[in-house]
Formats: C-alpha cells, sequence, structure tokens
C-alpha cells in the first residue's frame, strides 16, 4: 500500500489546531518544546540548531512560555543539566550538532544507560577536520547502538509534531529511553514551511504529565543511580535496556495510533512513508530531507512510465525490521542512500546500507541492494542526482551479484 503524508486539518475551529505560521525547522521544534511544557532548558547553541535555542529564550522572555532556561558552559554540561533534570522528574530539552554532539559523548551514553527520557534535537552537521556546517547524519548515528531513541523528521510540521511524539515515546514507563530528533542542518533547521500550530488542549491530551515514579531521584525516594556494578549485574543491566528499546516498537505504534486520534489521520504507518510505490519495481530510501529530491524525481519518473516509487524512513531506533522487510521484500530492487560514512566497514557501504541489508537477509524475495553515498558536507542532492540512482537502482535487478555495489554521487572527477 502507498503511504503518503496527509495535510494537518484544514479548520483550526475545532480545537485541534490553533494558528498558522510560516517557520524554519528549528522554529517548529521550539513551538513543540512550548507546547510539550518543558521544565527544564539547558542551551550552548552551535550552528545549525542555534535558533531553536534562540526562540526558545525569546518565547520566555515574551511571557509566552515559562521554563527554567540554564545557559551551560559547554555541550558536556548542557547535556548532564538535562540529564540531571530529568532524574528528579523535570521534563528537559537541550540539543546539539556535529562536534558538540561528540563532545558530550560520556553525558549522552550515561544518559541512556541510566534509562532517562530527555530530548535533544540534533542539527545534522558534518564532523571537523576538515571545519563543516553543513548536513551529515554520523553525528546523531553515533548513538545509535547506546540504548537511544533516533527519529528524523523531513518537514517543520513533522518537527513540531515529533516533539510531542517523542516525549510521549520516551517517557513511557515501558520505555525510559532518551530521545534523539534528528534535523537535517540547512536543509530544514533552515528552510520554512507553513506550521499549523496544535492548540495547548490538544497538545496536554495527547501527551500526558511527566512522572517518573519510583525512579524519580529524591531525598523522599533514596535509591541508587548508576552504582558500580562490574561482573555482578551489568550483563542483567543490559538486558533490562535491551528489552526496553524492544518494548518501545510497541509504543510507537500506540503513541501514533494516539496522535492520529487527536490530529487526524496524519502518519498511515509509524516508522515510515511510502511514496507512490504501489506497483514499483525500484525504490530508493533514505532518511531526511533526501526525501524532497526523491520524491520529485519519482514524479518525473513515474510520468515516462518508470515503475519507481521512494521509502522515507523516519524511525531508526529501534528500526522496524519486520515492518521495513516487508515492505522492501516487494521490490526487484532496492537503492540505499547514505548521507553518512562508515570508512573500512563491509564492502565500504554507508551506515544506513548495513542497517538495510541486514533487515533484508533473512527475507525470501530479497531485491537486489546498491548503495549510493552523497549529500556530504552539506553538497546538495539534486533532482538530477536521484534520476540517476534510480538507473543505477533499476539496473541492479538485471545483474547477477549487485550487494556490494556502491556509487559515491555528485563526487568531483
Amino acid at each position: 500500500m502507498t503511504v503518503t503524508m496527509e495535510k494537518p486539518k484544514s479548520g483550526m475551529s475545532d480545537g485541534v489546531y490553533e494558528r498558522e505560521e510560516l517557520l524554519n525547522g528549528c522554529q517548529a521544534v521550539a513551538q513543540g518544546v512550548c507546547l510539550a511544557d518543558v521544565d527544564v532548558i539547558a542551551a550552548y547553541p552551535i550552528r545549525p540548531y542555534t535558533e531553536v535555542m534562540d526562540a526558545l529564550s525569546k518565547l520566555i522572555a515574551d511571557g509566552a512560555f515559562d521554563a527554567e532556561y540554564i545557559i551551560a558552559d559547554s555541550e558536556h554540561s548542557q547535556f548532564e543539566i538535562v540529564k540531571h533534570a530529568s532524574s528528579v522528574n523535570a521534563r528537559a530539552f537541550g540539543g546539539s550538532s556535529g562536534t558538540g554532539w561528540m563532545y558530550g559523548m560520556e553525558a549522552l551514553t550515561v544518559t541512556a544507560t541510566d534509562r532517562l527520557p530527555p530530548m535533544f534535537v540534533v542539527g545534522n552537521r558534518a564532523l571537523d577536520d576538515p571545519g563543516a556546517f553543513g548536513v551529515e547524519h554520523n553525528d546523531a548515528m553515533a548513538v545509535r547502538d547506546l540504548g537511544w531513541l533516533l527519529c528524523w523528521v523531513t518537514t517543520p510540521q513533522e518537527a513540531l509534531e515529533h516533539v510531542l511524539i517523542g516525549y510521549r515515546v520516551a517517557e513511557d514507563k515501558n520505555v525510559r529511553m532518551p530521545m534523539a530528533l534528528a534535523i537535517d542542518g540547512a536543509f530544514l533547521t533552515h528552510s520554512q514551511h507553513i506550521v499549523k500550530i496544535p492548540s495547548v488542549a490538544a497538545a496536554k491530551k495527547f501527551l500526558p504529565q511527566y512522572d517518573l515514579a519510583e525512579r524519580r531521584l529524591h531525598p523522599d525516594n533514596p535509591i541508587s543511580v548508576a552504582p558500580q556494578a562490574n561482573e555482578d549485574w551489568v550483563m542483567e543491566i543490559r538486558r533490562q535496556n535491551w528489552e526496553a528499546a524492544k518494548r518501545a516498537r510497541g509504543v510507537i505504534k500506540e503513541a501514533y495510533k494516539e496522535f492520529n486520534a487527536i490530529f487526524g489521520e496524519r502518519y498511515a504507518q509509524p516508522y515510515f512513508d511510502e511514496y507512490m510505490t504501489d506497483d514499483a519495481e525500484t525504490v530508493l530510501i533514505g532518511v531526511g530531507t533526501v526525501a524532497a529530491p526523491g520524491r520529485t524525481a519519482v514524479k518525473r519518473l513515474r510520468e515516462k512510465g518508470h515503475k519507481v516509487g521512494y521509502v522515507n524512513l523516519r524511525w531508526f531506533r529501534p528500526f522496524p525490521t519486520e515492518e521495513l522487510r516487508a515492505c522492501l521484500s516487494r521490490f526487484k530492487s532496492v537503492g540505499v542512500v547514505d548521507r553518512d560514512f562508515a570508512h573500512g566497514s563491509p564492502d565500504n557501504c554507508g551506515i544506513l546500507m548495513h542497517e538495510i541489508r541486514s533487515c533484508l537477509y533473512p527475507a525470501k524475495n530479497r531485491p537486489a541492494i546498491v548503495n549510493f553515498i552523497g549529500g556530504l558536507g552539506g553538497r546538495d542532492l539534486s533532482i538530477a542526482d536521484a534520476q540517476k540512482m534510480f538507473d543505477i537502482t533499476a539496473q541492479a535487478a538485471k545483474k547477477d551479484s549487485m550487494d556490494g555495489y556502491i556509487t559515491w554521487i555528485g563526487l568531483r572527477e
């Protein structure tokens, strides 16, 4: 079944949507944080996510939002503030980009292993050196195996909505994992769209009050946090976290069902979207704003009679193994678009390629799979690039062995 994003309800008199504003991705995230009634914000801005914190500080200064806004002295301090605020039952928010995200890695690791559910926005940015401010996905993907929820959005509307959805999933008592909301630098952080902003009442109806319950750190509730367990209990703790990540798949489905019931049928499938795939033989799959040229190329190629489609992966952790395997097994060939790198990896492919290929390995009808790496350092992935990727992917179905095939797109010769 083809799944396409439906527009929010056009009318706003029903109390679900309050107003429309022209917002970029950063500003939309700030509106989502305001609607989530976040208690504590820790800020150490670094581009391209800086305007999230700028917008939040303005909302607080204007009296439109009441939250504790703490300016940290580094990313590491920022992440520690957010972690500790979450541990005392405050809904907490922070963020970073690129090397700033990496600087706080110690805090990011222990936030996950302590099973605390704050949210961080990751304005995707290339990792230095050489200096680059453009989008790459390696920064957010660095936490993919640490116990984080990790989700990419493609529009400011989705960015706002996934602040609410992200908190709803992360804070669920069956999950309690930190949430990383990834938004592509420049292509989404700075691009403007008309965004329909939900009412406070609708947001509160969807997102319950944060309650860490028996795990709240408080003088009246003496508990141990991160004791030195070593060989005595570390394996058992790891297994508990592993189980929480498994349970998150079901909680995500529940959250989207509840969201659709309140805000209209916005998302037919929580984990990914399909675009014009009903009779497709060849598809591309990617994350983030790669979807824009990918979907446009599909439109143009369809007009010429090509049976192509695009799959936009939204949730990277937990990975939607069963759902994606069923989806991609329908096609003859799949092209995986990586806006990341994994130097020296199997077949020298990108990170997403390894995840997709692993997912499809047990499938009886496994399609030919090829990999594309492009858009690094913020370089544009054009409609023409997408059309070229479709052509290479379609040819893969006609060859005997293509699993190790990789193409760098838009590379200077």
